[in-house]
């Protein structure tokens, strides 16, 4: 499956600012069952883009804009490469849970162990995993896992509004309601204090059909990946209560989202801002491959001369 991906993001200003400073992690990762086959950026006004990779392998990019302008205007688009993914099992072994030791978690996995800005313990988590019996995970690792992520989406609602991106996760406790966020911060943070480590992944979510997934179809979306020693990352999708599959599209990894927003800047000037955000993920055609555009124009012809050392020291430098 290929998806062609399209995100604007249109910051507007009430009076003309300076010295825009802006950073994105916009770019799908090329890894595993997933391959990104091109990106593009385009920024309006026009500025020059700089790139590195972070220590979580999350493509960054980074860019100034220092005339003054009332309006900014960011447009990436992605095509991606989705192949199959091996099936997963049913559940985990017995002796998973052992597992959980420094013989087989590395640093970085003890590093998701962690509370972390948005995902950490607090009074109301705590009530919300004692009045669903979560305190303790029940049954083997893979199958308390999924029924936290069943958990999760069973006791919210969706709906946006109700938090913001810097909310705390206590909001859409005391609230009973909340976005992908808020949900992916509350299973992080619950799976973490059972001894799982967790991260929270930015993306995108392909549609099938309306009304079947919760999120919003013109938005990014964020899920849980949990590590199982013995089978490695795992995906879940509490806002939809599925595992991530083809139809998860991963951008960025991190601890929670305050390693991860999508854009992230400041600019000079007195001005309020005005965000507006456009996402479209569609599948697509495989795209041609540059061999399937070459028509021979000259065939080898059997008995051919062999090339001259000249031709042979040309073809060794290529």
């Amino acid at each position: 499956m290929h998806y062609s991906i399209r995100h604007i993001t249109r910051f507007r200003y009430s009076a003309p600012v300076r010295e825009s400073v802006m950073e994105l992690r916009m770019q799908p990762r090329s890894e595993g069952p997933q391959a990104l086959r091109s990106f593009q950026i385009a920024t309006n006004p026009r500025a020059q883009l700089y790139a590195y990779t972070d220590h979580l392998g999350n493509a960054v990019y980074h860019f100034n804009v220092l005339r003054e302008h009332s309006e900014l205007r960011i447009e990436t688009q992605a095509l991606v490469e989705m192949t199959a993914q091996p099936a997963l099992a049913e559940n985990a072994d017995t002796l998973e849970w052992d597992r959980y030791n420094r013989y087989n978690l590395s640093a970085e996995q003890f590093d998701l162990l962690e509370p972390s800005k948005f995902a950490h313990m607090s009074p109301a988590l705590a009530e919300f995993m004692k009045a669903r019996a979560l305190e303790k995970p029940n049954g083997d690792a893979l199958g308390a896992l999924k029924q936290l992520n069943r958990t999760v989406h069973d006791s919210f609602d969706y709906e946006s509004g109700i938090t913001q991106v810097h909310s705390p996760i206590d909001d859409a406790l005391k609230a009973g309601r909340g976005v992908c966020q808020d949900f992916a911060h509350i299973m992080i943070a619950a799976a973490r204090s059972w001894g799982v480590p967790a991260r929270y992944v930015s993306g995108y979510l392909h549609h099938r059909g309306k009304g079947k997934d919760r999120s919003g179809e013109d938005a990014t979306h964020a899920w849980v990946e949990a590590y199982l020693p013995s089978m490695g990352w795992i995906g879940f999708d509490p806002t939809n209560d599925i595992l991530a599959g083809e139809r998860h599209i991963r951008v960025a990894l991190g601890r929670d989202y305050a390693d991860v927003p999508p854009t992230r800047g400041t600019f000079k000037g007195t001005a309020e801002s005005e965000l507006a955000i456009s996402v479209s993920v569609q599948p697509t055609q495989a795209p041609i491959r540059h061999e399937e555009f070459l028509r021979v124009a000259r065939p080898i012809k059997p008995g051919s001369e062999p090339p001259t050392k000249a031709e042979q020291f040309y073809q060794q430098q290529q």
